[in-house]
């Protein structure tokens, strides 16, 4: 299987270097001080569930040159979606499946309105992992999960394929029952634990044990279940309650990549997180306060820090 890896940040890298080392034919388009150290020194990935080092994998910042891919995991930032999508066209032939896993749950119909349509399914990643140093991963813990599957609830050849090679790449792999549950699901609780713990600069065990903190941590969720609701048919009541307990056992470590991203003064994804419940919310006229105000907060450090 011909895999190209679009945006080979910790989870490109990971996912592509797991599939690399069990055989698959994988190329990452990178760039800067990544693309040097994956053409130079190859890839490392140090995991709960294993290291793993590669020494020589294919690397390129030309879409062009990589060729049409079977299949193209594109884990790009939400700010780079449209450019990185335009970007890859070479790589997208008739039957090539276009796999996102962004944060939010815009980035499927925006990646699908270049690339025609058909051609993206959505997935929802659910793993911790960071690039200490170029061409090297950290996965500091023992799950990986990724979850995908087709919008229409088929389970296709192609779907069914290539989840069959990422469980034989070890990974914790599994296709979805219905996608846009999973993808509103961790929607939910992604959209407060990112802005939350970017304004605070706190992990989400000071937020949990506050009372206060606790209390707008489950109200920013509810905002958003209310807006899930509107927004898919069918979409289960009280997950926001259930995102609650799954908080419970996360490491008191844990926090947002978004914060990450804030303190490093990178751009960070406010608007496809809060600013999507804030855009939705009205389009169905309900009120979205809090998500207001975190996205009004967060938006001077939506391109980087600010001056």
């Amino acid at each position: 299987m011909r895999i190209a890896i679009m945006g080979a940040g910790a989870l490109g890298c990971y996912f592509g270097g797991r599939l690399a080392a069990a055989g698959h034919e994988v190329v990452f388009i990178a760039r800067g001080a990544q693309l040097r150290a994956l053409t130079t020194t190859g890839l490392r990935i140090e995991s709960g569930k294993g290291n793993l080092t590669l020494k020589a994998v294919e690397a390129t910042d030309d879409p062009a040159k990589a060729g049409v891919a079977d299949v193209i995991l594109f884990l790009v930032k939400n700010y780079h979606v449209e450019e990185a999508a335009r970007q890859m066209l070479p790589m997208v032939g008739p039957h090539t499946m276009i796999i996102t896993g962004q944060n939010g749950v815009s980035a499927p119909e925006r990646v699908e309105a270049i690339t025609g349509k058909g051609s993206v399914v959505p997935g929802v990643v659910r793993m911790p992992a960071s690039l200490p140093e170029p061409g090297v991963v950290l996965h500091n813990a023992d799950f990986d999960h990724f979850t995908f599957g087709e919008t229409d609830l088929t389970q296709s050849a192609r779907v069914t394929a290539f989840c069959s090679a990422l469980v034989e790449a070890g990974t914790m792999s599994k296709i979805s029952e219905n996608i846009l549950h999973e993808l509103w699901f961790k929607f939910i609780m992604q959209a407060s634990f990112a802005s939350i713990t970017a304004l605070t600069r706190l992990n989400n065990g000071p937020l949990r044990e506050n009372p206060s903190s606790a209390q707008l941590f489950k109200d920013s969720m509810a905002e958003a279940q209310r807006v899930a609701e509107a927004e898919v048919p069918g979409f289960p009541k009280e997950n926001d309650l259930k995102l609650w307990n799954f908080l419970g056992h996360l490491p008191p470590a844990s926090h947002a990549s978004m914060l990450d991203d804030l303190l490093r003064g990178k751009p960070i994804e406010i608007d496809a997180l809060s600013g999507d419940v804030v855009r939705r919310g009205k389009a169905h006229g309900i009120p979205t306060p809090i998500h207001a105000v975190f996205e009004a907060a967060l938006r001077p450090f939506e391109f980087g820090a600010p001056a």
